[in-house]
């Protein structure tokens, strides 16, 4: 409206610009939704059953979602930040701010058979080789973009839309939080900053309240020693 008040009054059509200084409405950011577990699940297994590239595409799913990282994270690993055997990951993040992640013992499974085909393929495994190679002659390292189209494809197969590696990353922590993990915790996983952008990227419902305050009020009569 702004703009086609200025085109108006450019053109003498009206005589003042009378949306001088009017400021628009503030929209809010919308936060990604999380996917239920179970549907998650769905999308592992959809990945590795139905797709050319299932081992890695199941990987890339598994460590989204089973250590919360960002797309551009994920291309970023080296086999030299990764330690199978312990199950941690080292990530840089955003302002080169490294931090460490954890995965389950699927990733840790699914790793110990990547690199063994890795190696298989003449690729190297160890120090600065990234994680994920691709396909493409000539190109260093997996794209986020490929990444992007990947899960987006597998998600449309489970019958799942607006589904983004953010969303899994969100999921990864939402879920977390659902199971009683400390909002502190959650925050130096997903590497932010302050502990205000977690309170703000994830939604805490009435009934996880309920169920926290249940659980370790003293008061609360549910087990806190209270009455």
């Amino acid at each position: 409206m702004r703009g086609f008040v200025k085109y108006l009054a450019s053109g003498g059509i009206i005589k003042d610009d009378i949306s001088a200084g009017l400021r628009g409405p503030r929209i809010g950011a919308s936060m990604p939704r999380a996917v239920a577990y179970d549907d998650i699940v769905k999308m592992m297994e959809i990945a590795s059953a139905s797709r050319k590239k299932g081992e890695r595409d199941r990987l890339i799913l598994e460590l989204m979602y089973g250590a919360g990282l960002r797309v551009n994270e994920l291309v970023s690993l080296e086999w030299g930040d990764v330690d199978i055997d312990e199950r941690e990951l080292r990530v840089m993040g955003k302002g080169s701010k490294e931090r460490r992640a954890y995965f389950g013992k699927p990733v840790q499974e699914l790793l110990t058979g990547w690199r063994d085909s890795a190696t298989l393929k003449g690729h190297a495994t160890e120090g600065s080789a990234p994680l994920f190679y691709p396909e493409k002659t000539g190109a260093s390292r997996l794209t986020e973009r490929t990444v992007h189209r990947m899960v987006v494809a597998v998600s449309r197969q489970a019958g799942l839309y607006d589904v983004s590696p953010h969303t899994l990353r969100h999921s990864f922590a939402t879920h977390m939080l659902e199971r009683g993990a400390p909002l502190r915790v959650i925050q130096e996983l997903l590497g932010h900053e302050s502990l205000a952008t977690t309170q703000k990227y994830l939604k805490v419902t009435v009934e996880q309240m309920k169920k926290s305050y249940l659980r370790t009020h003293p008061r609360s009569g549910f087990g806190g020693g209270g009455e």
